[in-house]
């Protein structure tokens, strides 16, 4: 039996820039299907979603932008469960609102809040952690994150220093750290303390918003004037003229990174951001010379460790690449080795320079 009094909030705002040229401002990385299965990285993240929390208390947050692009995806959801914003403003704004929004519906709501974009490839591991999270939520006043073992000093992700169990597998939150450099992520992982943030919440309803109150107050500020316009047809006229106003601000930085009742729950389900072509890469089969081939036709010679992702009736044929990126996204070709794709959020500010919004 699913409790009534869960819901799920999943984030699907983003522009997923680090995928260009695939991701674009018009058809984000949430919305591609990578892995050829017929369905999209929201549509998985919806779900795996639906054996925990009621079809009707899943809420999608997103850009009013890919509001006929949600609904083509998910088009078992209600209007009213798709919750649109008006100017993109970061992690904190969005879950405010959606905390907003779920505690005027239901005072007794906890709440997971998870990215549309992450893999998860042991979905029966990952029912059970939710679930787990759900009853300590539900049995204290807590601030929940999912923490994942380190596999490698990783620099594109947040850390979380554990500290006293609480539970077996829940533990208190000593510090978090936003993407350290390389030595400190050697530290970090050789320590044994320190786990990646996942971004993936759970809480209460009551204790998010009493949280916001305390840590980020220009947020509570702006969402207690629309008490009594959450869940009515008001609503939206007030999000349209209120949340532009916002400041833009990660949930980390404005309440999880200060409050005190923080904490985390260690598991291993075999999660991925799947946030850069290195991470599709590396979760993606791979042919006798370690080649990825994205629904596409490759002849390689003397190519080893690649990616190519080709849209349209196209053949590559590449000879001595090692370790690179190839995608072609039919008006914008990427060829970038794997080792350099941070820099991707360069060229596309670069190109933005160059050739404004014609090709992003």
């Amino acid at each position: 039996m699913i409790d009534i009094h869960r819901y799920c909030v999943i984030m699907c705002g983003g522009i997923g820039s680090r995928f260009w040229p695939y991701s674009r401002a018009e058809r984000p990385k949430q919305f591609i299907d990578f892995f050829g299965t017929g369905r999209s990285l929201l549509q998985m993240s919806f779900d795996r979603i639906l054996p925990i929390v009621p079809k009707e208390n899943i809420i999608i947050v997103t850009n009013d932008q890919y509001a006929p692009l949600v609904r083509e995806q998910l088009p078992e959801l209600d209007e009213s469960q798709i919750l649109l914003e008006p100017a993109r403003r970061n992690t904190a704004p969005c879950i405010a609102w959606a905390a907003y929004h779920i505690l005027a519906r239901d005072p007794e709501a906890s709440m997971i809040v998870t990215p549309s974009d992450h893999l998860i490839t042991r979905e029966a591991e990952f029912v059970k952690a939710i679930q787990h999270g759900f009853e300590f939520v539900e049995t204290h006043d807590s601030l929940l994150t999912l923490g994942i073992k380190p596999t490698r000093p990783e620099t594109g992700y947040g850390y979380i220093q554990i500290g006293k169990p609480v539970t077996d597998d829940i533990l208190k939150v000593k510090t978090f750290t936003e993407k350290p450099d390389i030595e400190l992520a050697k530290v970090f992982l050789e320590s044994g303390e320190f786990f990646w943030n996942s971004g993936i919440f759970l809480w209460s309803a009551k204790s998010i918003v009493n949280a916001l109150h305390e840590y980020a107050p220009d947020l509570t500020n702006t969402f207690d004037r629309g008490e009594g316009v959450f869940g009515t047809p008001e609503e939206k006229d007030f999000i349209l003229k209120e949340f532009p106003g916002c400041v833009s601000i990660s949930i980390d930085y404005a309440v999880m990174e200060r409050a005190t009742n923080v904490y985390v729950e260690c598991v291993s389900f075999g999660w991925n951001d799947l946030g850069t072509w290195s991470a599709l890469y590396d979760n993606s089969p791979k042919n006798r010379e370690a080649n990825v081939t994205q629904n596409c036709r490759v002849l390689a010679y003397n190519s080893t460790g690649n990616i190519f992702a080709v849209r349209g009736d196209k053949l590559v044929v590449a000879n001595g690449l090692k370790d690179y990126i190839i995608a072609d996204a039919g008006d914008v070709l990427l060829i970038c080795p794997k080792a350099d794709e941070q820099t991707i959020k360069q060229y596309v500010n670069d190109v933005k320079l160059a050739y404004g919004d014609k090709f992003l």
